[in-house]
């Protein structure tokens, strides 16, 4: 298992599952608006549509895509995840029972704000590490003032300088993809003729197929980014991918560096939350060619955008909300690869792991019944 450890959520799954012994769904109850210490399922949504997973309880009646798939063709190629994570300091004066008022009780662990952090990180890493893709790496970008290590094989800690404060996390963000990238450029022209390229992620997504294929069933792209049928935010930011060719580097270098520009100039008052996705389809759409019809059919497709060629993959593919958000009316795709835990769904990335690792899961596809299923609740997380 690669030396992974996971006391970070080693969680009590019975103690926070609300789920009958007849795998009838129980009512969902109502509860004070305080913090919930289990789930609540409901209905999966997309039963009996073709092509989604189909599910009794948390028993997966048909078997998703990728389960009988190999993994990546040794193509002499490697991947690498790379996300922008940084820790903010708490402050020790707060009284004790202040701090533990603001602790979210997850089975039977509780965790402060930065516990639960540097959990769903953990679980980051170990959905690629042992479901997914285990022999690629991992690089976490942080300010060189947060205090991270992380020990774990083939996760490597790279600090950037740059304003991390949460008010500017999602421009820096970029500004930090950008810096990568660009030392990664200098140091092409002495690496080997191996290609490595890179995705780009948030940290509360779950990798549950091997994305090495983009690479191989897609050879021309130099970035790919994922697409929502969506009107104001047809694209998520949460996931782009860039070819580990000189000419891919510097063109994903060059269009980020467009959509830095346009965040700087026409969305800084979004800083916060959506600037970022709001320039991205903005870079996007103002191309003259660009018809944006496409972003309404699921279906990949590319563009040339800002001199580089762009490859959409839809986001019921490469980067599906569970319940409460994209998808949640026609269920999930059989092929589903990332799974975003965005927002509110923080706790249930948690929950899905602890449920995987635990001796009552069969394999991945229950799995994602579980994720299916549940997300009818606001977790305070």
């Amino acid at each position: 298992m690669d030396g992974v450890d996971f006391s970070f959520v080693s969680l009590s799954y019975s103690s926070f599952l609300t789920y009958s012994q007849t795998s009838s769904i129980e009512e969902p109850q109502k509860y004070p608006k305080n913090k919930f210490d289990h789930l609540v399922l409901g209905p999966a949504a997309g039963q009996g549509l073709r092509d989604r997973l189909q599910c009794q309880g948390l028993k997966a009646l048909n078997k998703t895509h990728f389960s009988t798939l190999p993994r990546t063709p040794d193509l002499g190629d490697s991947i690498s995840f790379v996300t922008v994570f940084t820790i903010y300091n708490t402050s020790v004066s707060t009284p004790a029972d202040d701090r533990s008022s603001k602790l979210v009780a997850v089975g039977n662990t509780s965790y402060s704000k930065m516990e639960q952090s540097m959990a769903i990180l953990n679980v980051f890493i170990s959905f690629i590490k042992v479901v997914s893709m285990p022999q690629s790496n991992i690089v976490i970008l942080t300010d060189p003032a947060s205090d991270l290590s992380i020990h774990r094989n083939n996760v490597n800690v790279f600090p950037i300088p740059g304003e991390y404060s949460r008010d500017k996390l999602m421009l820096q963000r970029i500004k930090s993809y950008i810096a990568f990238l660009e030392i990664r450029l200098e140091e092409h022209s002495w690496r080997q003729e191996v290609n490595h390229h890179y995705i780009f992620t948030d940290s509360d997504i779950a990798v549950v197929d091997d994305l090495g294929q983009i690479f191989h069933n897609y050879p021309k792209f130099h970035l790919a980014v994922t697409f929502r049928n969506n009107k104001d935010q047809p694209l998520n930011s949460g996931f782009i991918a860039v070819r580990g060719t000189l000419d891919g580097i510097l063109r994903a270098k060059v269009f980020l560096q467009e959509v830095l520009e346009i965040y700087s100039s026409k969305y800084m008052k979004a800083s916060r939350m959506l600037g970022d996705q709001l320039a991205l389809a903005w870079v996007v759409k103002s191309h003259p060619s660009f018809d944006a019809k496409r972003f309404t059919r699921p279906k990949a497709f590319m563009d040339d955008i800002q001199g580089a060629s762009v490859l959409f993959l839809p986001c019921a593919i490469y980067n599906w909300t569970p319940p409460e958000g994209a998808g949640q009316f026609h269920g999930m795709p059989l092929d589903v690869k990332v799974v975003h835990f965005k927002g509110s769904r923080k706790r249930l990335m948690l929950e899905s792991w602890n449920f995987y690792n635990s001796s009552t899961c069969p394999g991945i596809s229950d799995m994602l019944c579980l994720i299916l299923m549940s997300g009818r609740t606001k977790y305070d997380f």
